[in-house]
């Protein structure tokens, strides 16, 4: 198997992976994706991915038992010829390991060393486990999601994989297109805690200014303003609704024939509950369909809120191929999409384990 899909922006670029888990393979997709050869150093041993596992495609796997001095030199050897490196472990690992950013600077001078943790390299957390429920606790976003009984974890979408991978990625091409043009390296410490943070800035923001009440279902954007949220319909689906515009919340009125029953200004925060009450009870009269066939494609800001199994059938979803099969599954198609140098899925989660020689003799 060789890496004959590579297609996209990052065609050339030569990557290591340490296998780790959540947003550290989910980087190593989209770097994968986007057409960069990704290696992955994973454990002695251990079993090859899934067909299901979209996050484990388009890399060659080498197995190596990094306890021994011999793995730890054949990893300094891919080193000296890679692009990226990333890795995920806690605080100190690697170096233990002999593979920390210093040893591999000194061999690879213009090497990025990536590093993802949750709580950073230092700082009086740098050695707790934890998961991204954790990590977006500290920020102040995870109190401000959810219902105004209590917070609720947003999957692990917003420390994990927005927090973590996506910042790790911007911060490796960033200091590899500095490398390029100086011909220095350095180490890209992506901590999850900082970086949701730095997500969620805008919140922070409008509490600076006295524009958001910490606490929830109580401003604009978290469920308190009765014309940004979700509904429930007369047979138990639900609909998003943000018509934050006047002439949308306008339209929205229009729509459910509601004008008469929401006499009340948009913005009058006092009348919030009441005029959230009135639209639950408008919305309950139909069904998801039927407010889809009066709602959806105009510019109330309207959407039906589909099922993880339903998303792959929508239409929009449908005519974009948001959706791909890759060796027999349904996984998501590589984004963003480029008008000269589109992504593509390199091959399916592969059981071949490559030798470093057979990849060295490529690079």
């Amino acid at each position: 198997m060789e890496n004959i899909m590579a297609s996209g922006p990052l065609v050339g670029i030569k990557i290591i992976e340490f296998a780790g888990l959540g947003p550290g393979p989910f980087a190593g997709m989209l770097l994968s994706d986007l057409g960069a050869e990704v290696i992955e150093i994973a454990r002695e041993g251990s079993a090859p991915p899934p067909p299901h596992r979209g996050d484990a495609r388009g890399r060659k796997r080498i197995c190596l038992n990094l306890k021994t001095p011999e793995a730890v030199e054949t990893c300094l050897k891919l080193i000296e010829r890679a692009d990226i490196v990333f890795e995920g472990n806690r605080p100190g690992v690697m170096e233990r390991l002999g593979l920390g950013p210093d040893v591999m600077l000194a061999r690879n001078p213009a090497l990025v060393y990536g590093r993802m943790t949750g709580w950073g390299q230092y700082g009086p957390l740098a050695q707790a486990a934890g998961h991204d429920i954790n990590y977006l606790a500290i920020t102040g976003l995870l109190h401000a999601i959810g219902p105004a009984e209590r917070p609720v974890p947003p999957l692990n979408l917003a420390a994990d994989y927005g927090g973590g991978a996506m910042f790790l990625v911007v911060g490796m091409l960033a200091a590899f297109i500095n490398a390029r043009a100086t011909g220095k390296g350095q180490v890209v410490d992506a901590a999850m805690t900082d970086c949701a943070t730095y997500l969620g800035s805008l919140f922070h923001n409008f509490l600076a200014a006295g524009a958001w009440e910490d606490k929830r279902e109580a401003n604009l954007l978290d469920g308190g303003a009765p014309f940004y949220g979700t509904y429930e319909c007369a047979d138990g689906g639900f609909i998003a609704i943000g018509s934050i515009e006047p002439q949308f919340y306008q339209l929205l009125l229009d729509k459910t024939d509601a004008a008469d029953r929401l006499p009340h200004r948009q913005m009058d925060r006092k009348h919030w509950p009441e005029m959230r009450e009135t639209l639950r009870e408008v919305i309950l009269t139909k069904t998801r369909d039927e407010w889809c066939a009066l709602m959806e494609g105009t510019d109330v800001c309207f959407a039906p809120v589909l099922t993880l199994a339903e998303a792959q059938h929508h239409p929009h979803q449908v005519e974009r191929q948001v959706f791909i099969n890759v060796g027999g599954t349904a996984q998501v198609a590589p984004v963003p999409r480029f008008s000269a140098t589109p992504g593509a899925v390199q091959w399916p989660p592969a059981e071949r384990v490559w030798t470093a020689d057979e990849i060295l003799a490529t690079w």
